[in-house]
């Protein structure tokens, strides 16, 4: 079900945190525009700014932890609200560490330390916020 999405329009994944939270914009087409780190508490107003920016139709989110406490708050905070869709986050962490590596090959002696052992070097909550994306695209 994708929401009466148009070519141009846009899907905004959305990873919510108590401390902060991944974000990302991707086109229908999987064309990924954005996606950013942030502090919880500019969550709000970042997906407002993005709105303004993208012509986003739907906001997809992980379904665990904070997931019916962050929908309730976006859907009272953001005035016209698009359609959230809660989407399985289950494994998405793990997922993100090795997308992470697909993304941001590492250099040097880094690439010689097998990849499960390597230490990330920057949250990666924003690439479940892209993961998150990708399932809603992949549910047909």
């Amino acid at each position: 079900m994708n929401y009466g999405m148009s070519a141009d329009s846009a899907i905004l994944g959305f990873d919510p945190g108590r401390d902060k939270c991944g974000i990302a914009v991707m086109g229908s087409n999987r064309q990924l525009f954005y996606h950013e780190v942030i502090a919880a508490e500019v969550a709000i107003a970042t997906i407002s700014r993005l709105r303004q920016k993208y012509r986003i139709s739907i906001l997809v989110m992980g379904d665990q932890t904070t997931a019916k406490v962050w929908k309730r708050q976006i859907e009272q905070d953001l005035p016209e609200p698009p359609p959230i869709m809660l989407v399985d986050e289950r494994y998405s962490t793990l997922e993100a560490r090795d997308r992470y590596w697909e993304m941001y090959p590492p250099s040097g002696l880094s690439r010689l330390v097998p990849k499960g052992m390597r230490p990330l070097p920057r949250p990666v909550d924003d690439i479940v916020a892209i993961l998150l994306i990708e399932r809603y695209l992949s549910r047909g």
